[in-house]
């Protein structure tokens, strides 16, 4: 075995792998942040109708730092590929 050798593989994920991947994600951090409104309602002894506003919320919540945060997401990768 040889250490310190510069081997190149190819990327571990096909396009329509990475397209599934960040689409999971998204909906994965968009219903955690959901989920949090709804456990903080039913943690602080809501009702339903709490529950399901504070899911409401949540979803909402989580739906516009999203959208915010793939934003800046872009908009820092267009800076550094033109950057470079």
């Amino acid at each position: 075995m040889t250490y310190g050798s510069s081997v190149m593989v190819g990327p571990s994920m096909t396009d329509d792998e990475r397209t599934i991947a960040g689409r999971n994600l998204k909906i994965g951090f968009v219903a955690l942040v959901s989920a949090s409104g709804g456990l903080t309602a039913l943690q602080a002894g809501g009702g339903i109708t709490i529950i399901a506003a504070g899911l409401i919320g949540g979803l909402a919540l989580g739906s516009a730092l999203l959208w915010f945060l793939v934003q800046w997401w872009q908009s820092l990768f267009l800076e550094l590929v033109n950057h470079t």
